[in-house]
């Protein structure tokens, strides 16, 4: 994950639940309630329609596991994010909502 903060802002998955696990670095969760900085080993379960958020705020790289249940095609998600971020593009407002909705992914700011 970029030392920058990044994409996605908060959001929520209608039919699979999402679990983070750090692995490297410092990264910055959001349980819906709260932000807070997760270290190596830190771990955060969220349900079908928890919202939740991640970024990276630190100046170094960091990595972690997700993990989505049932097991989800989010390939495609991240190659367009990838693509997006790469390219310099940028979405509208519209576009941003119709790609996230293409992946059971909605807004939730």
């Amino acid at each position: 994950m970029a030392a920058v903060p990044n994409l996605p802002g908060a959001h929520y998955h209608r039919t699979i639940s999402e679990s983070f696990f750090i692995l490297e670095g410092s990264v910055s969760l959001y349980n819906g309630g709260k932000w807070w900085e997760a270290a190596p080993g830190d771990y955060l379960y969220v349900p079908p329609g928890g919202i939740h958020a991640f970024s990276n705020n630190s100046a170094e790289p960091a990595s972690m596991l997700v993990l989505f249940t049932p097991g989800a095609p989010r390939e495609a998600y991240f190659e367009a994010l990838a693509e997006i971020t790469a390219s310099g593009r940028e979405l509208s407002p519209e576009e941003w909502t119709e790609l996230y909705a293409l992946h059971d992914q909605y807004d939730a700011s």
